[in-house]
């Protein structure tokens, strides 16, 4: 049997609105000047030599295919292509075998190590998801990333000067692990100012919004009992699972509406005839605002310990077997520039509002986006109705507009990360924007205060 077909009523309906407010929209612009034309004309020039192999590093990256911690051959890729370039490339610091650190100023290529004046990290990724692939276009990140650092690199061998340093960051497994977060524990990007990167998606879109996301496992602990002969010796963990399931079911209707609650049944129980004596819920737990996420966990944690009130067993809470991620907080001055050049490539980057904020997921480059100024503008490689996370969207981010991604998203990275760095203006509107929004957080402590944390 197959299961009942899917409406498209609903997405047909956002479709239909999203191009009611993109036919409205008018194009961001930017009050700075950022790089000189003749600057931007080399940076233009330097980056058609290099558009070959950033395709072919795509490729590459799309048929290896690897899964978190371990994108081996993913960043042998890179690394090889840097220094086939004469570029010195790091593979494997701050605890993450797969991590990537490359480092670039006006003299040429450094070792990536803390130099003098402004530095900004363009952010590679390269993990896939098991089973369908590069189906969130990974290949794409890795290769536009890796495709702007170059050509700033053969700028610089043209004559192009800025001061401070660019750094190409490879950031091993952000699905579901996130792997940003654990390098930025260890000092991954220490003396970093400001960080960019661009994500696949069915639309052009330079501040999409992205959840902050937690993990939480429930685990009850009760008492065996004969189900049959002495049931009433027993105190029931899977009543007590399915009790929470359908508690937090019934929250959905009182929380925001950009508010997430996902979850899986882990452990139910060993054999009908016994009592369960062990279960465990396992859930995803997401919201749009670092404030609201920390609600919501509250809620949950409550839901918790009433529920094992109310069967007569123990509740054992574990948040975060990977990381958590907050939301992405997008600096506009960097978003204005990102779309200005995006535009010169045929693209009309909208901005945040247009695209319904309702199509919303969750990354870890928010844990960086809190730490210091960052953009993760979306472009489109597919039609709006092929969703990330299938098979669909893999093979079309592996096809032709996967390669005008590479192309369009790696000149935009190189052009926006050479602003900010010649322009002393767009830096301090950066800064002053970053703090308005609410300046760095403590990431790592930011949920000490909620019961049951790590």
């Amino acid at each position: 049997m197959t299961a009942a077909p899917v409406s498209t009523a609903f997405l047909d309906e956002l479709h239909d609105l999203t191009e009611r407010r993109r036919a409205a929209f008018v194009p961001l612009s930017s009050p700075f000047a950022g790089a000189a034309p003749d600057d931007v004309a080399r940076v233009r020039a330097a980056a058609t030599p290099g558009e070959g192999p950033a395709l072919g590093l795509a490729r590459a990256i799309h048929g290896y295919a690897e899964e978190a911690f371990r994108e081996v051959r993913s960043v042998s890729a890179i690394a090889e292509l840097l220094r086939a370039q004469g570029v010195p490339a790091v593979v494997g610091t701050h605890g993450l075998a797969t991590s990537l650190r490359a480092g670039l100023t006006a003299d040429g290529p450094d070792d990536g190590a803390a130099a003098d004046g402004p530095t900004i990290a363009i952010l590679a990724e390269y993990d896939a998801l098991p089973g369908v692939g590069h189906a969130c276009g990974h290949h794409l990140i890795a290769a536009a990333a890796t495709s702007a650092f170059l050509a700033l690199h053969r700028a610089v061998g043209d004559g192009l000067r800025f001061e401070g340093r660019v750094l190409l960051l490879g950031t091993p497994a952000e699905e579901g692990s996130s792997g940003k977060e654990i390098l930025a524990r260890a000092g991954f990007f220490d003396g970093v100012d400001a960080a960019i990167m661009v994500h696949p998606f069915g639309y052009d879109v330079v501040d999409h919004p992205f959840l902050g996301r937690r993990q939480l496992r429930v685990t009850y602990h009760g008492v065996a009992a004969h189900a049959s002969a002495s049931p009433f010796m027993g105190r029931n963990a899977l009543d007590a699972v399915a009790l929470n399931y359908q508690a937090v079911g019934l929250l959905r209707q009182h929380i925001p509406p950009s508010d997430r609650v996902h979850g899986v049944i882990r452990e139910g129980g060993e054999r009908p005839s016994v009592v369960p004596e062990r279960a465990a819920v396992e859930y995803y737990v997401r919201s749009a605002s670092p404030a609201t996420l920390k609600d919501l966990c509250r809620r949950l944690e409550d839901i918790a310990h009433g529920i094992a009130l109310a069967t007569g067993t123990t509740a054992e809470l574990d948040w975060d077997a990977a990381p958590f991620t907050l939301p992405v907080r997008t600096n506009g001055p960097l978003a204005a520039r990102w779309a200005t050049h995006q535009a010169a490539q045929g693209r009309t980057s909208l901005a945040g509002g247009v695209v319904p904020e309702i199509l919303a997921a969750s990354t870890d480059f928010g844990n960086v986006s809190v730490r210091l100024p960052g953009i993760h503008p979306m472009i489109a490689v597919s039609d709006p109705d092929v969703a990330l996370h299938t098979r669909e969207f893999a093979d079309v981010a592996a096809g032709p507009r996967g390669d005008a991604a590479v192309v369009d998203g790696g000149l935009g990275l190189a052009l926006t990360a050479l602003d900010w760095l010649v322009d002393p203006a767009l830096r301090a509107a950066v800064l002053e924007d970053f703090e308005a929004a609410g300046g760095a957080l403590d990431v790592a402590r930011y949920f000490d205060t909620t019961g049951g944390t790590r």
